[in-house]
């Protein structure tokens, strides 16, 4: 039985059920429920719930989104309040001058809904996927107070520069459930990075959703050459404030543990952005954090309609690496830094996806709704 369900939920399957794919994808899940009870077990496969959906208003985008919604309230979270949803901890001052930054998350077993009646057995940092955008500034000293409340045994795993002993790795920061940990370090560089669970089997502890983003805003004082850039950077600076500024995962999850993917998406949630499209004012400059942690496949890649961007590969430069695009790559765990602007476009939805079709179609799409003002 379990090896038929597989067969049959896998995404090529999905693909050849009809040119609707994703909303095929659901329809097909739903009639596999019966197969998939039990789900309290995290280390189950997805299960799908029939949910009372209604044809999108969004079908007219090639009939290629998933019908229904996503009950965010029971999620816990909302991917469009996740695009600005920023966790700058608690700061206080040190002996020396510089500031602490404090953190505190905690590891959880969660079962979310990833598209409309599609759960997923998911293990979260504070109780969302992903786990809590965070936010600090070049030179802060850093405390993050880890507890794990899950399961099994999680870890935090920063990308920046610290010492051995708090890597995140088996040895070094690697807690059993119950156990609690805490990772100290100094922000740098500055930049666009990721953290995540390094415990092993280490794809599954990333598939399952273990992941977030952690921005190093720089320092304005380090860098007098380009000290307006930097400024435009940073958190609460009046020249900050005029750009729209937003934090995005290229995720995806493998519903029933054949080491494919079965929904992709941008926060989790399959065509989120596509129901619900992203408001910017056209006159204000768009930066994305963007972070591509999609497990099982090797790329994942942001394309941009009737537009073209800069772009800061790992957000560690003042000026772009590269110029004028509308299509960048990132492989596992690469980041980096989109800016924009509309200012000279005509108010309306552009879209935004993966160009790999194939992603599209199962989840990650979305459009940017440019109007004159947001009210």
């Amino acid at each position: 039985m379990l090896r038929w369900t597989q067969a049959a939920l896998s995404r090529r399957s999905l693909l050849l059920g009809g040119g609707a794919a994703t909303i095929g994808a659901t329809t097909i899940c739903a009639s596999k429920t019966v197969a998939q009870e039990g789900h309290g077990d995290h280390g189950a496969p997805a299960t799908v719930q029939m949910s009372g959906t209604t044809p999108s208003q969004h079908s007219a985008h090639g009939a290629m989104i998933t019908v229904g919604t996503v009950d965010s309230d029971r999620n816990g979270f909302h991917p469009t309040e996740i695009l600005t949803d920023w966790y700058t901890g608690t700061v206080t001052d040190l002996p020396d001058g510089r500031k602490l930054r404090t953190f505190e998350i905690t590891a959880e077993d969660k079962e979310i809904e990833i598209a409309p009646g599609v759960m997923f057995p998911a293990w979260t940092y504070n109780g969302r996927v992903p786990g809590p955008a965070l936010r600090a500034t070049e030179g802060e000293r850093l405390r993050i107070i880890f507890r794990n409340f899950g399961s099994h045994p999680h870890s935090m795993h920063f990308h920046g520069i610290h010492s051995a002993r708090m890597d995140g790795v088996p040895g070094a920061g690697v807690i059993a459930p119950g156990d609690e940990f805490v990772y100290e370090f100094d922000a740098r560089p500055f930049g666009c990075h990721l953290y995540h669970c390094h415990a092993l089997p280490l794809a599954r502890h990333l598939h399952k959703g273990m992941y977030g983003l952690f921005v190093v805003d720089p320092d304005p004082a380090r860098h007098p050459d380009h000290q307006d850039v930097a400024k435009s950077r940073l958190l609460g600076s009046p020249e900050n404030a005029e750009w729209q500024e937003l934090a995005m995962i290229m995720n995806a999850f493998d519903t029933n543990f054949d080491g494919e993917n079965e929904f992709y998406a941008c926060n989790t949630i399959a065509h989120c952005y596509a129901k619900e499209p992203i408001r910017i004012e056209k006159d204000r400059p768009v930066r994305i954090y963007l972070v591509n942690i999609t497990e099982f496949d090797p790329i994942n890649s942001f394309h941009l309609h009737g537009n073209f961007f800069d772009y800061f590969d790992q957000g560690t430069t003042l000026t772009p690496t590269l110029r004028m695009v509308d299509l960048i790559m990132q492989c596992q765990a690469q980041r980096g830094l989109l800016e924009f602007t509309y200012r000279e476009h005509e108010a309306g939805l552009y879209m935004f996806h993966a160009h790999q079709s194939e992603f599209t179609e199962l989840g990650w799409m979305g459009m940017f709704d440019v109007v004159e003002t947001l009210s």
